[in-house]
Parts: structure tokens; sequence; C-alpha cells
């Protein structure tokens, strides 16, 4: 099969489209011929070295959508065929390659309205949002909210999902990404730029941080005594929190159930699709450019050429 192979941790010059062997459905798995795979913060952080040590070539890539091509032993609820989307299990990668062979209970159908694309692009996404917000959190309706980097994959879902649930929803964002996060349903925008959050924002019940280092420190300024502050990006160094507020981390285990909560969320129009830019396969490392800038609304998508659906 064509794959991306890193070759090295540094930069995107180190990803290089390739031959890589076909996978192989073990006990309890599926392969799935890779149509999308989604490019996340996570993808560029693993290159570089940020997150743990790795063997040469290394395929990332962590969300993906397609169709099943092999089925392993003990699977009975999926069959060749089968249109799926899903998230590689924790500590592992892989979805940008052709072919990806993936635990079967981990992953879940794709409805036909629904792109490969698009599924690619809320898998993990809507995964970290909804174990952020509703599992870890446990956000209620009539509660307020500050969520950092609004334009991002992870933070855009979590402003849809915070805005059904009932909450008064504020968000950090550039000044021309305002119109967009509050399509999304954000009550109010602070530009990052121009404002100081701690200046704007009081009393918060609850913050998800999805940016890290010093503005996941000054967001403790924000939150009332027995908040909860929610962060999936790496805090500041030698910081020590508010002892009077939570500070909570979400799991973010791979399972079905959270990925067709998404899809019920998704019929209900609770939310919606982010904005998508894709990239062909064989054009992953500038696709890591781009994503890097952190300058993108929505998310970056890789196709591999497949047939769409």
């Amino acid at each position: 099969m064509k794959a991306v192979l890193l070759t090295d941790h540094g930069g995107p010059e180190n990803l290089r489209y390739g031959d890589a062997p076909d996978p192989v459905a073990g006990p309890g798995e599926v392969v799935v011929d890779v149509h999308a795979a989604s490019v996340n913060a996570a993808d560029y952080k693993v290159r570089e070295g940020g997150y743990f040590k790795l063997t040469f070539p290394y395929i990332l890539g962590r969300d993906f959508s397609g169709l099943v091509s092999a089925v392993g032993d003990g699977v009975t609820d999926l069959a060749v065929g089968d249109a799926v989307f899903g998230v590689a299990d924790q500590g592992k990668d892989g979805a940008y390659a052709e072919k990806i062979a993936i635990k079967a209970a981990i992953i879940a159908r794709k409805p036909a309205p629904l792109s490969h694309e698009a599924a690619a692009a809320m898998g993990l996404s809507s995964l970290t949002a909804l174990w952020a917000l509703e599992d870890t959190a446990r956000l209620k309706a009539g509660e307020t909210i500050l969520i950092q980097g609004g334009a991002g994959g992870v933070a855009g879902f979590a402003i849809q999902l915070a805005k059904h649930l009932g909450a008064t929803v504020i968000t950090t964002a550039s000044a021309g990404n305002a119109d967009y996060v509050r399509s999304l349903g954000a009550d109010q925008v602070i530009d990052y730029n121009s404002q100081d959050f701690t200046k704007v924002v009081h009393d918060c019940d609850v913050v998800f941080d999805t940016v890290g280092g010093d503005v996941q420190a000054r967001s403790y300024q924000v939150l009332k005594s027995g908040g909860r502050l929610v962060f999936i990006a790496p805090p500041k160094k030698d910081f020590t929190p508010r002892q009077d507020v939570e500070t909570l981390r979400p799991a973010v285990t791979r399972d079905r159930a959270h990925l067709e909560r998404m899809l019920a969320l998704l019929e209900a129009g609770a939310v919606w699709p982010p904005n998508i830019v894709c990239y062909g396969l064989a054009d992953a490392a500038e696709a890591h450019r781009v994503a890097e800038a952190r300058h993108l609304t929505g998310k970056l998508v890789l196709v591999t050429g497949r047939a769409a659906g």
C-alpha cells in the first residue's frame, strides 16, 4: 500500500510518500481501506518527538474513514464493504495510509449522508470534545463555559456541544475567525490579539483549554470557586493551579459509543462538520506546514484518491 512515512523526528520534510506493507486483520480486528484521514495537532507533535520515541519509518494519523476490506477472527458485527470511521487506539497511529488495521469494537458505521472527509474530520475532535465536556466537566444547562481557541477542530465541536447542552458559551479567537465561531454557537467572542480575556470574563463554571501554556495558567483567574478547568494541551511548567477549583484531563478513551453519540448529535442537527480543507495523501508534508501555522479555520483532511462517498 501507499503511505506517508515519517523517517525521523523533526520537520515536515521528514514525511515521505512511499510504500509500506499491507496490514493484516488480527483477531477482533478489521482492515479498512482508508478514503480520508484527518490531520491533528497531535500528529505534528508526535513527528517532532514531543510524545514518545518511535521506530522508523512510522505512519502517523489517528482518525479516518473508509470501507472494510478484511475481517479478522471473532468479528461478527462488521462485514467487508461496510463504510466505517473511527480513531486509532491510544498510543497508536497509522491513518496516513491506504489501509489500516484496527479493533472492530472501537469504530462505527458511517451513515451514507456523511462524507468520508467529514467523518474523518469529526472523529478525534468529536471524541475529545464529548469526553471533555460531557464525561469530564459534566457541563450542565445554565452554566457558563470559556472555550480557549474556538476556531480549532476540537474547540469548534465543543462550542456546538456546549450550546446544545444549554450552556452560555464564551470563546477566544482572532478577529478574522469571530464570525465563524459565532456561527458555531458562541455567545461571546474575545479577540485574543486585542483583548485580555482575564479582564473580560469572570465567574465561569468551566474552562475548556485547547491552547495550553500561559493561556491555561491565566484561565484559572476566570473560574469561580468550585469551577472546573478541563485541558487537553500541555500546561505551563512549574505552575501551581488554584486549590479551590478542579483541574481535569479527559481520558478520551476510544469506543464505539462516543462515535455513535456524535452521530446522534449530528442527526439531531446539534452539531455539524467543520470547514474542511483537503490535501492529497502525497501532500501530507504541506498539510503539516499549514496545520502548524495554526491559522486554519476547521480541519485539514488527507484524501487517498479512492472513490468518494
